[in-house]
C-alpha cells in the first residue's frame, strides 16, 4: 500500500497542496491536549468544580424530560432519513467491521497506535471495495473559548455525474457525546445514536446540533454549567476543520513478527465495537416498522407545520 497525506480545507476537495507556513502550522504536537487540559482544569477551578455536587440525580424532571424525549424523536428521524447511496455503503461498513479479527491490526502500524489502525485497515477493506476512502486527520487552534484540539475520522469521496459528494465515517461515534452525571433519558438518546456514523456533513450537522441541546438539558437539570468542549463549535471543528487524506499510516510497517503488544487500544476498541454493532443492528430488526411510524409522523408535522407558515 502506498502512502499519501495530503491538507484539504474543509469543504473544498479541490486537493490543493498546503505550503510551508501550513505545514508548520498543522504539524502535529501536543498543543491541543495541553489547551484541552488547561482549560478543564480552568474551568473546573472557577465554575464547574462543586457545581451539582449536592443536587446530582439521574431522574429527569417531567418538562425537560418531555424536551429530552422531543429531541430523540428527532434523532430518529434524521438517522433514518438516508439515501439510497448512504444506505450501501452504511452496510458495506457494518460488514467490513464485522468481517475484522485482531491479528489484521498487527500489520497495519508499527508500534502504538491509539486505536487507528481500525480506521487504517478499513480505509483499505473500502479501497478494495472500489470505494475512494481515506483516513482524514483534522487539527484546529484554540479560538475563543474553544479549545484547541485534532480528530480522526474517515471520507468517501463519491462522484456522482461530475458531482462531488463526501460522505464521513466515524466508528467511535456515541463517544464525543458521553457526559458525566446524565440523567435516564440522556442515556437513552445517547444509545439511540448511531455506534458508526455514515453519512453527510449536513446530516451530521443536525445529530451535532440535537446532540448539544440534549446534553445542555441534562446538565442544566444536575444544576451543572456548560463547559466550552461540549459546545457545538467544538464538535463541529472536529469534522469541519481543515484535515490530512491519509491512505496509510505515515510510519507504515508491514514487516509481521511480534507487533501484537503494541495494539491492545486498537485490540479493545475492536472488542467493544463488534458487539455493540451487533446489538444495534438486531435492536434496528427488531424496531423497524416502529421507526417506519415515527418517521412519517414527522414528517407529516413537519408538513402541517409548513402549510401553517405558508398560510
Amino acid at each position: 500500500m502506498t502512502e499519501c497525506g495530503l491538507w484539504i480545507s474543509a469543504g473544498d476537495h479541490q486537493n490543493n497542496k498546503g505550503n510551508s507556513n501550513n505545514n508548520s502550522l498543522w504539524r502535529f504536537s501536543n498543543e491541543s491536549e495541553h489547551d484541552l487540559a488547561l482549560m478543564v482544569s480552568d474551568f473546573l477551578e472557577n465554575n464547574g468544580g462543586s457545581a451539582g455536587a449536592d443536587s446530582w440525580c439521574s431522574s429527569d424532571s417531567e418538562s425537560s424530560f418531555s424536551d429530552l424525549i422531543h429531541l430523540a424523536d428527532k434523532i430518529s428521524y434524521h438517522k433514518h432519513s438516508v439515501c439510497q447511496y448512504d444506505l450501501d455503503l452504511l452496510s458495506v461498513v457494518h460488514s467490513l467491521i464485522l468481517s475484522m479479527a485482531e491479528t489484521d491490526l498487527h500489520y497495519v502500524k508499527s508500534g502504538p497506535c491509539n486505536a487507528s489502525c481500525i480506521r487504517y485497515y478499513l480505509v483499505k477493506l473500502l479501497r478494495l471495495s472500489g470505494y475512494d476512502a481515506a483516513v482524514c486527520v483534522s487539527k484546529w487552534q484554540r479560538t475563543g473559548k474553544v479549545p484547541g484540539g485534532d480528530h480522526e475520522y474517515i471520507d468517501v469521496v463519491n462522484y456522482n455525474n461530475g458531482n462531488l459528494e463526501r460522505l464521513i465515517i466515524d466508528i467511535d461515534f456515541r463517544s464525543h457525546f458521553e457526559i458525566a452525571r446524565a440523567v435516564d433519558s440522556y442515556d437513552q438518546i445517547l444509545n439511540s445514536l448511531p455506534v458508526v456514523y455514515v453519512g453527510s456533513w449536513t446530516r451530521l450537522k443536525q445529530l451535532l446540533q440535537l446532540m448539544v441541546e440534549a446534553a445542555r438539558s441534562s446538565l442544566k437539570q444536575n444544576s451543572m454549567p456548560f463547559p466550552p468542549w461540549r459546545s457545538l463549535a467544538y464538535l463541529q471543528a472536529k469534522w469541519q476543520s481543515p484535515y490530512q487524506r491519509q491512505i496509510a499510516p505515515l510510519e507504515h510497517n508491514i514487516s509481521g513478527g511480534n507487533v501484537s503488544s503494541g495494539h491492545k487500544q486498537c485490540k479493545g476498541h475492536l472488542r467493544r465495537l463488534q458487539p455493540s454493532l451487533l446489538s444495534e443492528l438486531e435492536a434496528e430488526r427488531l424496531l423497524k416498522p416502529i421507526n417506519i411510524d415515527n418517521t412519517r409522523r414527522l414528517k407529516h408535522e413537519r408538513a402541517r407545520r409548513s402549510s401553517f407558515r405558508a398560510l
